[in-house]
């Protein structure tokens, strides 16, 4: 299987497809010559830059969107960087951007877990606290927070 990779088949219409090796590419199949002026017009197209002027988006807008989606979606790091072809993961980062809706989510999760772990015993900081069971004096509860 040591070959050439054969690019995707692309409906440019219901009549028309085209097999290219390009991700943004022209009717025919070919190389789009300069992406500024094609990034402008698709923009205008889906209604996100003004008739005259400057895109309200970057094209990087769209690898950044994908990385934090892929991540959202439950997609681990490692296949998310090989899928927006990022080769390490300090440049993936920049583009996996964590809001404050991650960080509350992610407390969220913690809790949630934490809640499971242990029974509060007492009023104040219970976090990590085994809970006090009269009947089970084996340990269990310890093993159980350290699972």
């Amino acid at each position: 299987m040591g070959g050439r990779v054969r690019p995707p088949a692309v409906v440019i219409d219901a009549l028309v497809v085209v097999r290219c090796p390009w991700v943004f590419f022209n009717t025919s199949g070919g190389k789009i010559g300069r992406f500024q002026r094609s990034w402008k017009s698709a923009c205008k197209t889906a209604g996100l830059a003004p008739e005259e002027g400057e895109p309200d988006r970057l094209f990087h807008d769209l690898r950044r969107s994908g990385a934090r989606n892929l991540i959202r979606a439950g997609v681990t790091e490692a296949v998310a960087m090989r899928i927006s072809g990022h080769k390490t993961r300090s440049v993936f980062e920049r583009y996996n951007i964590v809001s404050e809706r991650d960080l509350h989510e992610a407390a969220r999760k913690l809790e949630t877990y934490v809640a499971g772990k242990t029974t509060p015993t007492k009023p104040g900081h219970t976090l990590g606290t085994p809970e006090q069971n009269s009947t089970d004096q084996s340990g269990n509860q310890a093993a159980k927070l350290l699972n």
